[in-house]
């Protein structure tokens, strides 16, 4: 082979090395960067009409909002989201408030995986431990950790996140978010209600937890009365992307000057077969403005043919013969607080992976179904 020949075909296969190996080196950088993880996870834990919410921020930090029930059912459904979730502890637990459903599952959960940090509103408000000998385990618990009592307007230092507290203890927030603090035109027809479900629900650590131009709202258990504390005359939280609907859909909370006020474009109710999604909260979501899909926990006894979601939209649906005769006998009694009847099947979870530049998708575990919302700038909303 001539000098001249040889000299261009090295040319060629040089470039050609060089050419592989920066696509190699494009591919192996895309792959580090999806890795990261780019989105806020949260897993809305099925746990029959109790509370579970794990969120697990971008960089894999993680927060707990409440245990669910005694026993291992609860505990082992949390569970399953933590190891899907890739967790090795959890940062934050925060407690909204004693009453059983919310922190039963918390003794058997410490026993299982390392919790590093307790956060609650302080000392329960209850003669009656709803689950007994809790207060002191719990303090146990706590002593070998980290604990705060948290107010409003506090923190959850979560990195790439803005978490605040805005109701804990029977206190609301005073001092607006950003993007809050206009008034409240609904606070004009507010009907106070009487509190028939013990004082400990009013104390509910409730929190607005915000990435980027994607923000949720939890309040727990909070109770209709101390929603109008919240939201009246002005509304300090602005408009949210998620409402996550307080205490399970009952009836004792969800007001249209929290809901209405909010504009959750989604609502994803955490309620059980019999507990919980009500009427009234089915009426006040539907009628919401922006509101554009409801998601469930549970197909409801309650909300019955008229008011249920589509079943893509449902986590966790009784067996067809089962509605049937739901549908076709007297609507049975709501349950009240606590343990809930275990459903048949599994307990699928609803799974929502937000991304700092607004756009959400929510996933329904029982069947793979999933819809992403495209981010909507708060200005445009009605």
């Amino acid at each position: 082979m001539k000098r001249r020949d040889f000299a261009f075909w090295w040319d060629v296969m040089m470039r050609a090395t060089i050419g592989f190996a920066l696509t190699l080196t494009l591919t192996v950088s895309a792959a580090s960067a999806q890795s990261q993880k780019p989105t806020l996870d949260i897993y809305i834990v099925d746990v029959e009409g109790g509370k579970a919410t794990l969120f697990v921020s971008p960089s894999g930090e993680s927060a707990l909002i409440d245990t669910g029930s005694p026993g291992d059912r609860d505990v082992d459904r949390i569970m399953a989201a933590i190891s899907d979730a890739g967790l090795e502890q959890i940062d934050y637990l925060i407690s909204t408030h004693y009453h059983g459903d919310h922190i039963g599952g918390m003794q058997e959960l410490a026993k299982r995986i390392p919790i590093r940090h307790f956060i609650d509103h302080g000392p329960t408000v209850e003669e009656r431990e709803h689950v007994e000998g809790f207060q002191q385990a719990y303090a146990e618990l706590y002593s070998k950790a980290r604990h705060t009592v948290v107010k409003p307007g506090d923190s959850v230092p979560i990195a790439e996140l803005d978490w605040r507290i805005v109701s804990s203890a029977a206190e609301v927030l005073d001092d607006p978010l950003p993007g809050g603090g206009q008034p409240n035109p609904y606070c004009d027809r507010f009907e106070p209600r009487e509190n028939t479900s013990g004082p400990e629900n009013g104390q509910s650590v409730g929190s607005v937890v915000t990435y980027g131009e994607f923000r949720v709202v939890d309040l727990g258990d909070l109770l209709w009365n101390n929603e109008r504390d919240l939201m009246c005359p002005n509304n300090p939280i602005g408009t949210v992307d998620l409402y996550l609907t307080s205490h399970h859909g009952l009836d004792q909370s969800g007001s249209e000057v929290l809901v209405h006020a909010l504009q959750p474009r989604v609502a994803i109710t955490q309620n059980g077969t019999r507990k919980g999604a009500s009427e009234q909260t089915f009426r006040t979501l539907h009628s919401s403005p922006n509101l554009e899909d409801l998601w469930q926990l549970h197909w409801s006894h309650n909300g019955r043919l008229e008011f249920n979601p589509a079943g893509v939209f449902i986590a966790n649906i009784e067996e067809p013969a089962t509605i049937a005769t739901i549908l076709t006998t007297p609507s049975p009694a709501p349950s009240g607080a606590g343990r809930a009847p275990d459903h048949t099947g599994p307990g699928h979870w609803i799974k929502v992976s937000a991304r700092s530049a607004g756009t959400f998708t929510v996933t329904n575990s029982r069947n793979g179904f999933s819809k992403t919302y495209s981010h909507r700038d708060r200005e445009e909303r009605p």
